[in-house]
């Protein structure tokens, strides 16, 4: 073991593991394994051990394999996500394998044993098995490491590969050829073994490392020796100011880069999503950048991601667009993009009709997942923002893996049949089919102004059940940001750890803004694109209610504010959406919450029933305005009081003494409000209180495609007031 680690990060405790019984040592290890990019990539690699465990029928000790399931992260993997196998029911299939008339890689009987690994289940496990499975089951050793590292994997993507693995690792590590992962290869890798003792693993082509051990602990600083052996190696051959055939353009700084960001990525994620809507992420770092502005960033782009875990994401190729940010403006770089664009669908096409087999899945969405961008970075695109970072971490390592390739040969690919047949394979195909179908908001990006309580923070809570990107403002920027925690917490970050700034999100963000403050408004939508790309839905629940005074009057500057409030700052809202609608040319939906009170006339709340009346013809106008690209509708709730930031308890108490409600200063608010809320009821034909859930469903319903044909509309939600029935 090496006891100075330059290019790994040695994290093993004997005190942590030792208190670990062994499945949860083995998740152990691979979590550690997992949280260096230098080693693997989210989702990628897997590990294994062969454990002596009790037969739930039996009660007898037998010999198990625990090996990480499919689609799991070694990084996150919890128990739960690896499987179990009993090791003679495993080896059994070889049986099976032989008697086949035609086998070996790609073969009938190789995507059929597959569907052997249900039959070799341990104590009932749930978790199914990956097609790796073999890699790990015909290696004798009690305990397997499979990664995906960068030094390792820029051996295996170099020219010269195997005379490189010799010159490195000597008799320690054998090479094998590149071969698509599956039982054949399994097959072969443990005849290797077997048949060269003092190997302690291989250097697959194309893909990466593998490596072995008897013992758990062995095995995990082996993994690391291995890593750290090839990384110094290539540290020893970098090339300095030379790397990528040194620097042809240089950097934007931030703020230039920020500024042609946000006018870019709205007009840029229109053009990608003309099949599929994306979410974007934005990768910038001094690595990606050094790519990005250098003389071989054409070359090397074109040749595309070697590691096969890669291709459903990043796709066969990036798109790269050779602009120069310092002598060529936004029109140009546009220009250069809606060309490019136009050839990358025509190669992608041509490679699909050149590769394609007779049984081959239809073409895929034709647009890049990866766009690079000299002097600005790299922009990745998903179907949400969790697989958009993915997508950016995916190619960030490929792009430190082509320098190092660089450095000590020459960078290849996997030729284009062996990417397309990893990329459209039957098995990926019908895992892909068996996924549920998407969410009615999926790939969508909500802003919900006013999240930070009452119905704002109901209706994001709605929308993000529908599978949406969240984006909860408040004028309280901290409220915001607690629904934005709230939303996260619950569905989670996602797996994937690129993005740069606010672009590293996840599916939910928090921002302050003021809506009656254009530039605070434009501000904020700003960051909402630098975070996602683009907007898809606005619903602005942000509203004010300022009571009179005893005497029924409302100062000026009290009128003022309602007005601004309730008016002024839907419209800003809507007309600085526009743009960015305008820009997507994609189709939206805008919902402003005005009121029943728009419609009745009555004693005490003169400025806030005209200023609702105002925004009720506000969504009128703005229908017409943002036709046909945008509905606008209008949500017009009544007496809500459970958690209304509009029903302070002071006025709840106000309320109840005016209508003659007994009531306990000891009561909490919420139950003042409760009583409140049934009184209200009693004047209205459902007989029922109307709670902030009943608002919330109709703002989702409004944004959504389910009212596509509703536009110009309010809809009431008050529980049947007469006195606001359509006049």
């Amino acid at each position: 073991m090496s006891t100075n680690y330059q290019h790994v990060n040695y994290l093993w405790d004997d005190a942590v593991a030792d208190q670990l019984d062994p499945v949860e040592r083995l998740r152990y290890r691979s979590n550690l394994l997992g949280t260096d990019q230098r080693i693997t990539n989210t989702g990628g690699g897997n590990t294994s051990s062969k454990l002596l465990l009790p037969d739930p029928l039996t009660g007898e000790t037998v010999d198990v394999m625990v090996v990480k399931g499919s689609g799991g992260d070694l990084r996150t993997a919890k128990r739960a996500n690896f499987a179990s196998l009993y090791m003679d029911k495993l080896l059994a299939l070889r049986k099976i394998w032989d008697s086949a008339e035609n086998k070996g890689v790609k073969t009938e009987i190789e995507d059929a044993m597959v569907g052997m690994y249900p039959h070799c289940v341990y104590n009932l496990n749930p978790r199914a098995s990956s097609i790796d499975t073999p890699l790990h089951g015909f290696i004798p050793a009690r305990h397997v490491d499979h990664t995906h590292p960068i030094s390792a994997i820029a051996v295996a993507a170099s020219k010269d590969q195997e005379q490189l693995t010799q010159d490195i690792y000597g008799d320690e590590v054998g090479y094998v050829g590149w071969q698509r992962p599956g039982f054949d290869l399994g097959l072969v890798m443990g005849d290797m073994a077997r048949a060269n003792p003092q190997t302690k693993g291989l250097i697959m082509g194309q893909h990466g490392l593998i490596n072995w051990a008897d013992d758990d602990k062995a095995c995990y600083e082996l993994s690391l020796d291995l890593i750290e052996k090839a990384a110094r190696y290539i540290e020893a051959h970098d090339k300095g100011a030379d790397t990528f055939g040194g620097q042809k353009y240089a950097s934007l700084n931030e703020s230039e880069r920020d500024a042609l960001l946000v006018k870019l990525l709205p007009t840029l994620r229109g053009k990608v999503s003309q099949v599929n809507r994306f979410i974007g992420t934005v990768h910038v770092t001094d690595s990606v950048l050094e790519f990005v502005n250098s003389h071989d960033a054409t070359r090397l782009a074109e040749i595309g991601t070697s590691c096969p875990d890669h291709f459903l994401r990043t796709k066969i190729k990036p798109l790269y667009i050779d602009w120069n940010p310092q002598a060529e403006d936004y029109d140009t770089l546009l220009a250069k993009l809606d060309a490019g664009l136009v050839a990358y669908r025509r190669d992608y096409v041509a490679y699909y009709d050149a590769c394609k087999h007779p049984d081959s899945p239809a073409m895929r969405d034709p647009n890049p997942t990866v766009i690079l961008i000299p002097g600005v970075g790299l922009i990745a695109w998903g179907k949400n923002k969790s697989e958009s970072r993915v997508t950016a971490e995916f190619y960030s390592l490929a792009i430190q893996v082509m320098r190092a390739s660089e450095a000590i040969s020459t960078y290849q690919g996997l030729p284009r049949q062996e990417a397309f047949d990893i990329e459209y394979w039957l098995l990926e195909e019908a895992k892909l089919q068996r996924m549920p179908p998407e969410k009615e908001l999926a790939r969508n990006v909500v802003i919900v102004v006013g999240a930070g309580s009452g119905i704002g923070k109901a209706t994001a809570h709605r929308v993000a059940q529908e599978g949406a990107h969240v984006v909860c403002v408040d004028l309280n920027a901290d409220a915001a940001q607690a629904t934005a925690d709230e939303l996260t917490d619950k569905y989670g970050m996602g797996i994937g750890v690129a993005g740069t700034g606010i672009s590293r999100c996840g599916p939910a963000i928090g921002l302050g803004a003021d809506i009656t403050n254009r530039d605070s408004v434009r501000a904020m939508l700003e960051q909402v694109i630098l975070a996602y790309g683009g907007i898809d839905n606005v619903i602005v629940t942000a509203g004010v209610f300022v009571p009179p005074s005893k005497a029924g009057k409302v100062t000026d500057a009290q009128w003022d504010l309602t007005f601004n409030v309730n008016v002024k700052g839907l419209y800003i809202v809507a007309d600085e959406a526009r743009q960015i609608w305008q820009a997507q040319g994609l189709t939206g939906s805008l919902v402003l919450t005005t009121s029943v009170n728009a419609a009745v006339a009555k004693v005490g709340s003169v400025a806030y029933d005209t200023s609702k009346a105002a925004a009720n013809h506000l969504v009128r106008e703005m229908a017409m305005t943002l036709a046909p690209l945008v509905r606008v509708n209008g949500l017009a709730p009544a007496t809500v009081v459970e958690g209304s930031s509009m029903f302070p308890r002071d006025r709840v108490i106000a309320s109840l003494t005016k209508y003659n409600i007994e009531y306990n200063e000891r009561e909490d608010t919420e139950a003042l409000r409760d009583k409140l809320a049934h009184f209200y009821a009693q004047r209205t034909l459902t007989k029922a209180p109307i709670t902030l859930a009943d608002q919330a469903e109709a703002a989702y319903l409004l944004a959504s495609s389910k009212l596509s044909k509703t536009t110009g509309q309010i809809i009431s939600v008050d529980g049947g007031l007469h006195e606001a029935f359509l006049r």
